[in-house]
């Protein structure tokens, strides 16, 4: 309760919520778009990249100054208002700008991301008596519940107003900003490092970084080939914007629940034991998915591959802080841009595989994906769960 509570704690948190609210409405607009314009999967997939590397690969540069410079407050709220004046302005603007600002837009996201990762890993080993996977999963949490509820709002306000209508959204994004601009003012600026363990030999740590490597890049694909296809495959099944949307969030919210779970029982039970079971375990409600078609089933089994593949976010960002040289800034954004760029990597190439296969194998290459990254996380015993 005692993070729960923390002002600061809750600038970056509320951050997060909206940011990936904001975040959540580009796989709604992008199908509605494909669906006005005919877009194929292919060219989904290569829009929806472009945004993910543009929200990615940019995220090590603002972390590097956030380290450096001592940008904090100027990074983290200054991304949320520049994503939401961007997002707002796009949805009236033709098709084609829209998607540009919303690019633009995303920028703002990879501001915050770095800032905001390292001020709660922070807070929780201050508060939570270096707990900092729970902290850090906590975090985590309020931004994938804005994937999970982002969706849904988006889908419905779009389906009443059509994109203007989503501009709503942008008024609470709008205030969280601010209030980060006031509390921020308070961020920790230029955090010391945490004592570590004696440093593994260079051999075993390329091994463990290697892996962790593996292990982060299969499950961000994994979890982008989900938030991308599934709105695309219930579409052509018959799906309008707000079943979509639900159904869309839902996986979101399934990874935010999944966030909390997996923070708790890594620091409980060890990182890489929690990891590989995770991971395991998702593979069975991916393939289910990829067999029922449209069912009422998808409402239990999409949560639960969202939960599963969620579990192991915050676990895989506290092990590379650890594990990266230089500011934790810069290891959170080396580490966050690294994971959404493999994940839209992944996605625009199974984008012309579901144009030439459909969907539903598309899906069962996705259960194999996150197998495989089970099997990576042998290598990851290096770290312990106390160290």
């Amino acid at each position: 309760m005692s993070l729960l509570l923390d002002a600061l704690f809750n600038a970056v948190a509320y951050g997060h919520l909206v940011v990936d609210v904001l975040n959540g409405q580009r796989t709604v607009l992008f199908t509605y778009w494909s669906q006005e314009h005919g877009m194929s999967n292919a060219l989904l997939a290569v829009i929806s990249t472009f945004y993910v590397w543009a929200a990615s690969l940019s995220q090590p540069v603002f972390g590097w100054i956030s380290d450096r410079f001592g940008k904090a407050r100027l990074l983290a709220a200054g991304g949320i208002l520049w994503m939401t004046v961007l997002f707002a302005s796009a949805l009236f603007l033709p098709v084609e700008a829209a998607i540009i600002c919303l690019v633009l837009g995303s920028l703002g996201s990879a501001a915050f991301h770095p800032v905001g990762t390292m001020q709660a890993t922070l807070r929780g080993r201050s508060l939570l008596a270096g707990r900092e996977t729970t902290s850090t999963s906590w975090f985590f949490v309020f931004g994938q519940f804005g994937y999970f509820i982002g969706p849904i709002l988006g889908g419905m306000l779009l389906q009443a107003f059509g994109p203007p209508g989503v501009a709503l959204l942008a008024i609470p994004a709008l205030l969280v900003g601010l209030n980060a601009l006031w509390r921020l003012r308070h961020a920790v600026l230029l955090p010391r490092p945490a004592p570590t363990a004696a440093a593994p030999r260079p051999a075993a740590a390329r091994t463990f970084l290697m892996a962790l490597a593996l292990v982060a890049s299969l499950q961000a694909w994994a979890q982008q080939n989900m938030i991308t296809f599934i709105p695309k495959h219930l579409s052509d099944l018959g799906q309008n914007a707000s079943i979509y949307g639900i159904i869309s969030g839902l996986f979101m919210g399934g990874s935010a629940l999944g966030n909390v779970l997996g923070g708790t029982l890594a620091d409980r039970f060890g990182r890489q034991r929690v990891a590989a079971a995770m991971l395991t375990l998702a593979s069975l409600p991916m393939m289910a998915i990829s067999w029922v078609g449209w069912s009422w089933s998808l409402y239990l089994l999409i949560p639960l591959a969202g939960l599963l593949t969620g579990a192991v976010h915050s676990i895989i960002v506290v092990l590379a802080q650890r594990a990266l040289g230089g500011g934790m800034a810069l290891a959170s954004g080396l580490t966050l841009g690294f994971m959404f760029s493999a994940g839209a990597l992944g996605t625009l190439l199974s984008g012309p595989l579901a144009d030439r296969w459909g969907f539903p194998p598309v899906f069962q290459m996705t259960a194999v994906l996150v197998l495989v990254a089970a099997l990576g996380t042998r290598a990851l015993h290096e770290q312990k769960p106390d160290d």
